[in-house]
């Protein structure tokens, strides 16, 4: 266990290159690579070839997303007690025995039960690899960037599990065509092994001495910001997931446009705005980028030409882009150092609540009044959001 120290000496930002921080949040780019390889291709091969229900197959997928919910606060407290480069190497390990078993689940098709069992497995070990990879690289990057860095390091780790999900999702399913399962889990095991290698020879940083709060504390501390950020984060879930059924339903072509107007409103903001989270601070960036998703949602959930919904979407990437940055630059201030690891842990967990559960509400929504409403329901989330984030400005006014 690394030796506590004294914290590393601040940082001025324009000591810190974007390269230095890339270098961290590489790491979580590996750990959804992971992720993102097999999404396309689990449904299909546990449904199809497996000879598993349609829901059987859903499960498969959602095993990942337990797990992961599950060992966020765990991740925060290695990385805080042990050290955010062991999390880092844990979690690259975790990556790369999920690989293998995926190789012995592909191995083991003719075997139903045994190979459904392996992937089960698979997906688990995956899970907790992606908790320990992006929990402790963000930490590690911010350890290193200096405090005042913290939004850039989770800016740019934004950029990296999005980026990494865009790239694999359609590598997974060329792999997949032309070698089967099991080059997905060759590919994994080569990124993690690679990348655990890396991980061993960087630096490592001493742990922040201190006196580390018990989790429930840590826990009513950053659940007001978590509450924000889930709401907020209801608008991508609503697009992400139900955007081809909303155009589908209009009769319209070119839902993937939505998805890409999105995503260039994010990549745009995250690139060539973040720096805004320093100058003018989180809640201020937060109330801002809220009111942005808002409009957003609006003219989605009016949109009566695909080209109103496009705009829709950009406004909801465009706003949505710096949600989490401003957010848990505000949620890590409201514990020392030593505890900041299990902060972004737990603050993080409750974005993964929200994928988690926003399928099937919706959906039930939609079922009850129509496409439509999942973007009105989308709104008022991000209302909620928006009058949380503002509660909290004022009581964190009152208080300096």
């Amino acid at each position: 266990m690394p030796t506590p120290a004294p914290s590393n000496p601040q940082h001025s930002p324009h000591q810190v290159s974007t390269w230095q921080i890339l270098g961290y949040v590489y790491f979580t780019f590996i750990s959804y690579m992971s992720i993102g390889l097999p999404l396309a291709v689990l449904p299909p091969y546990v449904h199809l070839q497996m000879g598993y229900s349609a829901m059987v197959a859903g499960l498969v997928v959602s095993m990942q997303y337990v797990a992961t919910l599950a060992s966020r606060p765990w991740a925060g407290r290695i990385s805080d007690r042990v050290g955010a480069k062991v999390a880092v190497e844990w979690g690259m390990a975790c990556c790369t025995l999920s690989g293998g078993l995926l190789i012995a689940a592909g191995a083991l098709l003719s075997h139903h039960w045994i190979g459904f069992l392996i992937l089960i497995l698979s997906r688990l070990t995956l899970g907790i690899g992606e908790s320990l990879g992006s929990t402790g690289s963000t930490l590690w990057g911010i350890t290193a960037a200096g405090p005042e860095n913290t939004a850039r390091v989770i800016g740019f780790n934004g950029v990296s599990t999005y980026g990494a999900m865009a790239i694999a999702a359609p590598l997974g399913v060329v792999l997949d065509q032309a070698w089967g399962l099991w080059s997905l889990g060759l590919f994994t095991v080569l990124l993690g092994g690679v990348s655990l290698i890396m991980a061993s020879r960087k630096a490592d940083l001493p742990v922040t001495p201190g006196k580390h709060l018990p989790f429930v504390n840590v826990m009513g501390k950053v659940a007001p910001h978590g509450m924000a950020l889930a709401l907020g984060g209801v608008c991508y879930s609503v697009l992400a997931t139900f955007i081809t059924l909303f155009y589908a339903n209009h009769h319209w072509t070119g839902a993937a446009l939505c998805l890409t107007s999105f995503g260039v409103g994010f990549i745009f903001v995250r690139l060539f705005l973040i720096w805004t989270i320093n100058r003018y601070g989180g809640f201020p960036m937060a109330i801002a980028s809220l009111s942005v998703v808002a409009v957003g949602m609006f003219l989605l959930w009016q949109s009566l030409h695909p080209s109103m919904a496009i705009t829709g979407a950009f406004f909801a990437g465009f706003g949505f882009s710096l949600v989490f940055p401003s957010i848990g630059v505000e949620a890590v201030k409201r514990v020392d150092e030593p505890n900041r690891g299990t902060a972004l842990g737990v603050y993080t967990a409750f974005s993964d609540v929200s994928f988690f559960l926003v399928g099937p509400v919706a959906g039930a929504i939609i079922g009850a009044f129509g496409y439509a409403s999942v973007f009105l329901f989308a709104l008022v989330s991000v209302l909620v959001s928006l009058g949380i984030v503002i509660v909290l400005r004022h009581n964190d006014q009152k208080i300096s």
